[in-house]
């Protein structure tokens, strides 16, 4: 591809209202616009180590920002495919690998199969069951974790550089997080599991693959239009859970040490978006 598509690309991304987003990391913070990633961690003798790249796309991707549902699915997938750059630079830093999560996680699937497989019952309530118990050991690991004061950090750091004012200052809670996304996805989730086992179709690989995208799809573009639409009763409604999800459990105030880390990455990822915007 030429340097000059590569440019236009970006810009389109950019111009998409793609904003600054990120994730929290083991003792770190990651940041991502709309060409570059950047991530900060505090090593263990205190350094902090920053490492960036640009961010991996899709096929496509810019065209499928024109199409609902579609582009929802495109937008996870570019997400999650800074994740093993992420690692292979900085090494086991993802949350996903701290052996808390993975147990809470593991936990909370194996009940849900459980409770799923059990004859009898609502199969609406079942399914709700399912859907907090597949969830609550994880949240509830992470809430006394590192991993939720990096998490508070990071929207802070965000918040901070949207409205100008210090990350101190700054809510921890922010309205573009993933976990605005759970209640949607809790929803079209339980829906779909409901419409596979109606129509006998829950053991059809490509069934529950379709019907698994197209419920991510649905969850995105819910999130995207309550986002853009502040104040509206029903866009409040749905923000609501995510917030409160941030607010009880997958943030906290971080210290000055973790703030210093976000400020890390923030600052190299508006170096390479500021270098690639004069190229």
């Amino acid at each position: 591809m030429s340097e000059k598509t590569d440019g236009a690309r970006d810009q389109a991304r950019t111009t998409a209202a793609e904003r600054i987003g990120g994730m929290a990391l083991r003792d770190g913070v990651m940041f991502m616009a709309g060409a570059h990633w950047a991530a900060a961690v505090r090593r263990p003798d205190g350094s902090i180590e920053v490492r960036s790249g640009r961010r991996p796309t899709t096929p496509g991707g810019w065209r499928l920002d024109r199409l609902p549902l579609a582009r929802g699915v495109a937008r996870v997938a570019e997400s999650l495919a800074v994740l093993p750059a992420v690692r292979r630079q900085l090494g086991p830093v993802l949350p996903q690998e701290d052996p808390r999560l993975m147990a809470a996680a593991g936990a909370g699937a194996l009940a849900g199969t459980v409770l799923r497989r059990w004859r009898g019952g609502s199969p609406v309530l079942k399914e709700t069951m399912v859907a907090v118990l597949t969830l609550a050991p994880a949240l509830l690991s992470l809430r006394d974790s590192r991993v939720a004061g990096y998490h508070g950090a990071e929207h802070k750091r965000v918040r901070a550089r949207e409205s100008g004012t210090s990350a101190g200052e700054a809510a921890k809670e922010h309205v573009r997080c993933g976990s605005m996304l759970v209640a949607p996805l809790l929803l079209t989730s339980a829906v779909g599991n409901l419409l596979l086992r109606r129509f006998k179709a829950d053991r059809n690989p490509a069934a529950v693959l379709a019907v698994g995208l197209l419920g991510l799809g649905v969850s995105v573009e819910l999130f995207s239009w309550a986002a853009r639409n502040e104040g509206h009763p029903l866009a409040e409604m749905v923000k609501r859970p995510g917030l409160e999800l941030q607010r009880m459990a997958t943030t906290a105030e971080p210290d000055e040490d973790q703030l210093a880390v976000a400020d890390a990455a923030m600052a190299e990822l508006v170096r390479l978006e500021g270098r690639s915007a004069q190229s």
